[in-house]
């Protein structure tokens, strides 16, 4: 069941969801509490659409607007109408002057990149027992700073997950 229902304060109209099943009701507008048994009455049903439309209708006529609602579609129409998109993803990215054909591409290429800790980790994986200089190097080509990537190198070591003996690395 559902009521239109309007506050005594600041005259809003809203709708009550089984308005019998609470003792209270907040106005949405001037958040006043209402006992909801004296609150009055608008309109009720069963189906939630025609009790939002009976609540537009409501206000429109509160409104003095009550021929021009008459003219639109119903609130339920309007709504499903609004999760239609009114531009197409492809029509909107050449309208920003990007080529969707290439949005698109990008897309399903892997676009997930690297932390500096997995660089430091495939260089030395990428290496027999690279030396500091090998990983560095590495790290550096694909964008991690030398000293970041000794710093890493570093860490790694301290915590177990990669051994060094004699200037070489490996990952345990």
């Amino acid at each position: 069941m559902y009521a239109v229902v309007g506050c005594t304060d600041c005259a809003a109209l809203w709708l009550l969801a089984d308005p019998d099943s609470s003792a209270s009701a907040q106005c949405p507008r001037c958040s006043r509490r209402h006992q909801t048994r004296k609150l009055k009455r608008f309109f009720e049903s069963d189906d939630r659409d025609t009790a939002r439309q009976a609540r537009a209708e409501l206000l429109a006529r509160k409104q003095g607007a009550s021929e021009a609602f008459s003219n639109l579609e119903s609130v339920a129409e309007m709504e499903a109408r609004t999760q239609e998109p009114a531009v197409d993803d492809r029509e909107y990215l050449e309208g920003s002057g990007l080529d969707a054909d290439e949005v698109a591409a990008a897309g399903r290429e892997e676009s997930r990149s690297r932390t500096r800790d997995e660089i430091v980790r495939d260089a030395i994986r990428q290496g027999e027992r690279p030396d500091e200089d090998a990983v560095v190097d590495y790290a550096a080509e694909h964008g991690v700073p030398a000293d970041a990537a000794r710093d890493l190198l570093e860490k790694l070591t301290r915590r177990g997950e990669v051994s060094e003996s004699r200037g070489r690395y490996r990952l345990l």
